[in-house]
């Protein structure tokens, strides 16, 4: 846990040096050091947050609590049913001629991607069809047809693969000031966030900002959208709006937006806001003041870089997958950790471009993907262990009330509990709330 604490106060230049304790147990044993990831990027944001408050309070962990957190789609609940994202039918392994390949099918558009190559979204069909693929053959078919998919890699060949090499030159996250401007001081509890995020790692990373009392303004496209049920979960403290882009109107929304932002984040993978104007460099020009931490999956750099990727993705491709399965099959992390991990470090790294913003000025860019994530959780020493019993969730929960019914979500480690549940469309205006003391 304190290796990766270093290295975020080495790629910020931020000096994360508040004490931090620990009590209990994750309850994510297995054969990588999952417990020290999830341990280190939560208290990581934690000891930014009170750098940027200026209380640099010893920093305490309920390791139970964090460890339910990095898991909190499995208990996130609206009108007591369970609503929290999980896997499709399709998204599973899958055996091929010469090994496994894991697909990702949850959203319509992906299925619909795997099921041209396959012939079927139907379970036996695409068994069958499967096993006559090569892995990497079928990855590639897949992929070429607007799908999700990774072949089950060793942790040998994915760094002798050009994405892995690519990603072995990379850092676990970099930050780094990229305009010109005066030092600004906008407070943590109304800061106003930006997200333009999908899934889950970005949505962590803005619902740990709005835990902090971030004013977090999630928008999406009226194309593909998010799963609804699932942003009872990743979308709580926040308000959601739907923008098209590609409209002129709504574009310019957007542009009003940005002008009085503080933060953006982002999520999409490389290349899909570009057309925009919507890349950081872009953002860097027309807005100077602006702190851009942006997410991906398998990095900027390498064949793979405009690839779609999620995080059961990047562990059967890092292999991952490999190291947590037998020798009948591959296996998976206790908690989809690369997504929540990296989350809680976007959110350290945004906290650490504002205490460096407040010193210095400028505005700030950082980047971290769920490659870069998987590499130091592959490079950080093993202790093998088997997973505790799941603690009882209910001491952890925090219920509220939405439009659609009462909600219940784990709440956050560490953090002051949120203060309301995501606000879905149509119920949000595309505004930002008022400061305190700003005139009406």
């Amino acid at each position: 846990m304190s290796a990766l604490r270093a290295a975020v106060a080495g790629a910020t230049g931020v000096p994360l040096d508040v004490a931090v304790e620990v009590d209990g147990d994750t309850g994510l044993g297995g054969p990588l050091a999952v417990p020290d990831l999830v341990l280190g990027s939560v208290a990581a944001q934690l000891v930014a947050a009170r750098l940027l408050t200026g209380k640099p309070a010893p920093v305490r962990l309920d390791a139970a609590h964090v460890g339910l957190a990095a898991r909190s789609e499995r208990y996130a609940r609206l009108g007591g049913r369970p609503v929290g994202m999980g896997f499709a039918p399709l998204s599973r392994f899958w055996r091929t001629a010469d090994g496994w390949l894991r697909l990702h099918g949850n959203y319509p558009h992906h299925r619909a991607a795997a099921a041209s190559v396959l012939g079927s979204e139907e379970v036996g069909a695409v068994a069958a069809a499967a096993r006559g693929w090569a892995a990497e053959e079928l990855e590639s078919a897949v992929v070429a047809a607007g799908g999700a998919a990774a072949a089950v890699r060793t942790p040998e060949e994915w760094a002798g693969s050009p994405q892995g090499r690519a990603a072995a030159g990379l850092p676990l996250l970099t930050l780094r000031r990229v305009a010109e401007c005066a030092p600004r001081r906008p407070a943590l509890r109304g800061l106003r966030v930006l997200d333009l995020t999908r899934v889950i790692a970005g949505p962590v990373a803005t619902r740990v900002l709005a835990s902090h009392g971030a004013d977090v303004l999630r928008v999406d496209g009226p194309r593909h959208p998010d799963l609804r049920d699932g942003l009872v979960d990743t979308g709580v403290g926040k308000r959601h709006v739907v923008l098209d882009l590609a409209d002129a109107q709504d574009r310019a929304r957007v542009e009003e937006l940005l002008a009085a932002a503080d933060v953006v984040v982002q999520g999409y993978r490389p290349g899909a806001l570009e057309a925009f104007g919507m890349d950081p460099p872009a953002l860097g020009r027309r807005h100077p003041h602006l702190v851009v931490v942006r997410l991906s999956a398998w990095g900027l750099g390498g064949p793979w870089a405009d690839r779609r990727g999620f995080d059961s993705l990047v562990q059967a491709a890092t292999g991952i997958a490999t190291l947590c399965g037998t020798a009948k099959e591959p296996g998976a992390l206790p908690a989809q950790a690369l997504d929540h991990a990296t989350g809680y470090l976007a959110a350290a790294t945004v906290l650490a471009a504002l205490v460096r913003q407040r010193e210095e000025g400028g505005g700030w860019y950082g980047e971290l993907s769920l490659a870069q994530t998987a590499q130091a959780l592959l490079a950080a020493p093993r202790d093998p262990s088997a997973p505790a019993p799941a603690p009882d969730p209910a001491p952890y929960l925090q219920r509220l009330d939405s439009t659609d019914g009462p909600v219940e979500v784990v709440a956050p480690p560490g953090s002051p509990r949120w203060t309301a549940a995501a606000v879905l469309p149509p119920a949000a205006a595309p505004v930002w709330h008022l400061r305190a003391g700003s005139p009406p």
